[in-house]
């Protein structure tokens, strides 16, 4: 049977394992977009959107992640989080509209699912708390 203190731990793990694993996926996705990477411009306007737009996202993927590992700035990471659940929602509809193959579609599906389990296991010193009266 796991205690209490196991099962934190264990959250905590998976936390920042997935953390990592979404903030690696971010900058390196950031800096192939800041790049102007061939390929990912010519994904950018198959997916029909301009190529000044990447570097938007790259600086805000940047920032976002800044946010998520700082310590503390709570309000800042829900925000990072909620900016990184449209971005990368965003991006995994429009491959879909668009009908890319599917291996184009899943990074932006793998990264997606990474924003979901790090914001879904964020320990409790990294979620905001409502206290209501």
């Amino acid at each position: 049977m796991e205690t209490s203190n196991q099962s934190e731990k264990r959250k905590r793990s998976i936390y920042w394992v997935f953390t990592l694993w979404m903030s690696l996926g971010m900058v390196s996705t950031a800096i192939v977009q800041l790049m102007k990477n061939k390929d990912e411009l010519a994904n950018f306007t198959n997916l029909g959107y301009p190529a000044y737009l990447m570097t938007i996202i790259g600086v805000w993927k940047l920032l976002g992640v800044i946010a998520i590992l700082i310590p503390k700035r709570l309000l800042l990471k829900e925000w990072a989080y909620a900016g990184f659940f449209f971005v990368m929602s965003g991006a995994v509809i429009s491959h879909l509209i668009v009908g890319d193959i599917s291996g184009r579609t899943f990074p932006a599906v793998l990264l997606f699912v990474l924003v979901i389990i790090s914001w879904y296991f964020r320990p409790a010193n990294r979620k905001i708390t409502i206290i209501e009266k």
